[in-house]
C-alpha cells in the first residue's frame, strides 16, 4: 500500500480509503447491513494496509457508523483514522451540532473522531450553518477532545468551495472527482487550490458510482490501445493517484475481490507518473463518455427514500446504461419486466424532495418520468443485448 502525508498534519494515510457507504446488505434494503460480511471486509482492508475508514451519520439508514464501530473493536481502532460526517441539515440550533456529534461518538463507540466533516455543503447550507455558529462548534469540539481534524465535503461550484476553504483552518476537504468530473463542482481547480494551502484532499466517487468500472466495447477498445495494460478501474484510480494533492481515494467496496483489486492498483501508483500519451488517452475516453452519458447520477442514494416509492437511483442507472451502451431495449426490458409497478417513474408526484437532496443538482422528477415514457413505449425486445446494470 502507498501512503501520503495528510496535508499539514503529522501522519500518513493510505492512498486507498475504505468508504462505508456501500457495505454488503441483506436483500435489497440498504439499511439492512450484512454485519458479518461488512466487518470481515473492513478488517481485511485494514490487515492489507488501509488505515483510513470513512462513514457518515446517514449512510445505510444510520447503521453504517454502528457497523464501522463494531469492525474497529479488538485492536483495529488503533490502526486507523476514523472519518465521519455531521448531517448539518438536521441541526436547527447551535446545541444540535454537539447533540449530533455525541450520537455519532456513541454509534461508533469511540472517545473521539479523527477526521470530522461537515457533510455535503452547498452555498445555502453553508451560509445557514455559519449563522448558527458551526465554526465555533468545531473549535469547541476540538478543545473538548471529541474531534481532532476538522474537514468538510461539498457539492457546489468552485466559487463556493473557495469561500469554504478560506473561512477556516481545515485539515481536509472531500470532493467528488474522476476523469469525467474534472470541471464539475470543485473540480481540478478546487483540488489545486486546496493543495496550495496544504489541505489534505480526499476523493469520493472515483468510479462515478461504478459507471467507469464496466465500459462499453468501444471504450474498452480505446483503453486497449495503450502500451501499458490496465483495467478500466485501473485507469480511473491511476488518473487520481497521479495528482500529488490527492491524499486518499475513498472507494465504496462491498466485495473482497473489488477491495483486493483496488489495493493492488493503488499499491503500484505514484504521483506524476502517467505519461503525456496516457493522459491524452484518458482525455479521449472522457470525451467518449460525455457524448453518451444521459444523467450525471453517481448512485449515491441521497435522493432516497422517495415518498412515492420511486426507485430513483435504479431508474437513472438503467437510463444511463441504455445510452452508454447504445442499447435502450435491454434496459427497457429490465424496467418493464423486472421493476415493480409502484417503483416506476410514472408514480412520481413532483414533490421534488429528491431534488433538494441531490448533490449533482439533477432534475430528478423530470428525468424519471422521461425515462418511464421512453422505456414504456418499447414493446419489442427481440433486439436487446444484456449488460450488468448493477455495478458496484
Amino acid at each position: 500500500m502507498k501512503y501520503r502525508k495528510f496535508g499539514r498534519e503529522h501522519f500518513d494515510v493510505s492512498l486507498l480509503g475504505f468508504g462505508a457507504m456501500r457495505l454488503p446488505i441483506i436483500g435489497n434494503d440498504t439499511s439492512e447491513i450484512d454485519e458479518e460480511k461488512a466487518i470481515k471486509l473492513i478488517r481485511h482492508a485494514i490487515n492489507n494496509g488501509v488505515n483510513f475508514v470513512d462513514t457518515a451519520y446517514v449512510y445505510h439508514g444510520g447503521k453504517s457508523e454502528i457497523v464501522v464501530g463494531k469492525a474497529l473493536k479488538d485492536g483495529f481502532r488503533e490502526k486507523v483514522k476514523i472519518s465521519t460526517k455531521l448531517p448539518t441539515w438536521l441541526a436547527k440550533s447551535y446545541e444540535d451540532f454537539e447533540k449530533l456529534l455525541d450520537t455519532q461518538l456513541e454509534r461508533l463507540d469511540v472517545d473521539y473522531i479523527d477526521v470530522f466533516l461537515l457533510h455535503a455543503l452547498n452555498k445555502k447550507e453553508w451560509d445557514r450553518i455559519k449563522e448558527l455558529g458551526v465554526l465555533k462548534f468545531l473549535d469547541e469540539a476540538i478543545e473538548k477532545g471529541k474531534i481532532k481534524y476538522p474537514a468538510f465535503s461539498m457539492h457546489d461550484s468552485f466559487e463556493v468551495f473557495k469561500d469554504i476553504v478560506d473561512s477556516y483552518d481545515w485539515s481536509m476537504c472531500l470532493i467528488q472527482l474522476n476523469y469525467i468530473d474534472e470541471d464539475s463542482q470543485a473540480g481540478i481547480k478546487g483540488l489545486k487550490y486546496a493543495g496550495q494551502k496544504n489541505i489534505a484532499v480526499a476523493i469520493m466517487e472515483p468510479l462515478k458510482g461504478g459507471l467507469l468500472a464496466n465500459p462499453p466495447k468501444e471504450i474498452q477498445e480505446e483503453w486497449d490501445t495503450a502500451d501499458t495494460k490496465r483495467s478500466a478501474v485501473g485507469w480511473s484510480l491511476s488518473y487520481l493517484a497521479n495528482f500529488p494533492e490527492i491524499k486518499v481515494i475513498l472507494s465504496g467496496m462491498n466485495r473482497v475481490d473489488h477491495l483486493d483489486e483496488n489495493i493492488k492498483i493503488l499499491s503500484e501508483c505514484d504521483s506524476n507518473s502517467l505519461s503525456e500519451l496516457e493522459l491524452n488517452l484518458i482525455n479521449k475516453v472522457k470525451n467518449m463518455y460525455n457524448e453518451r452519458i444521459k444523467v450525471p447520477c453517481s448512485k449515491c442514494g441521497y435522493c432516497m427514500p422517495c415518498p412515492a416509492k420511486v426507485n430513483i437511483p435504479y431508474i437513472l442507472n438503467l437510463y444511463n446504461m441504455g445510452y452508454i451502451y447504445n442499447d435502450i431495449t435491454s434496459q427497457a426490458y429490465i424496467y418493464n419486466k423486472m421493476l415493480q409497478e409502484d417503483s416506476k417513474g410514472s408514480n412520481c408526484v413532483d414533490c421534488k424532495k429528491c431534488e433538494e437532496k441531490c448533490p449533482q443538482g439533477i432534475k430528478i422528477s423530470e428525468i424519471v418520468k422521461e425515462a418511464d415514457r421512453e422505456f414504456s413505449k418499447i414493446t419489442d425486445f427481440s433486439t436487446m443485448r444484456w449488460y450488468n446494470t448493477n455495478i458496484n
